[in-house]
């Protein structure tokens, strides 16, 4: 009977830690986490890609159009390699010795990046991107109204 208990107790015990090592399993957090940035990187691309098609459809009447047109590009670039960034470090498994100091390096990088794309955007929306509900008309400074 004795045996048995000890059983139970070694079998319940087993259970619980194979429990606790799913439940507090960090590759599993990382890969939810970066899968989450990555959809964050996504929103701010497609935000870019407005951007860029309104300041090329209104091209150089935009006061700062140049200005405008480098800033937008290089967020874009940018956010590109932090997508790519992205990839890298998904694949990486954290419970493994030899990939932390990999992913740590890589993550490190990644927020440098990513706190460089928040300042360009933050720069481009003050430069005047504006946005309104009625179409695009382009308007001639120079034709002369009656």
């Amino acid at each position: 009977m004795a045996q048995l208990e000890g059983r139970v107790i070694e079998t319940e015990q087993t259970i619980k830690n194979a429990w606790q090592m799913k439940a507090m399993d960090a590759n599993r957090y990382a890969t939810k986490k970066t899968i989450a940035q990555g959809m964050l990187d996504i929103a701010l691309l497609t935000a870019n890609a407005s951007q860029l098609k309104y300041i090329l459809q209104v091209g150089e009447q935009h006061q700062f159009y140049k200005l405008m047109l480098i800033l937008i590009s290089l967020s874009i670039v940018m956010q590109l390699l932090v997508g790519i960034m992205f990839v890298a470090i998904g694949s990486l498994n954290i419970n493994k010795q030899q990939d932390q100091t990999a992913a740590i390096i890589l993550n490190d990088v990644i927020l440098v990046v990513i706190f460089v794309i928040s300042v360009l955007n933050v720069i481009i929306s003050g430069f005047g991107i504006e946005y309104s509900s009625q179409p695009l008309r382009l308007i001639d400074q120079h034709a002369k109204v009656p």
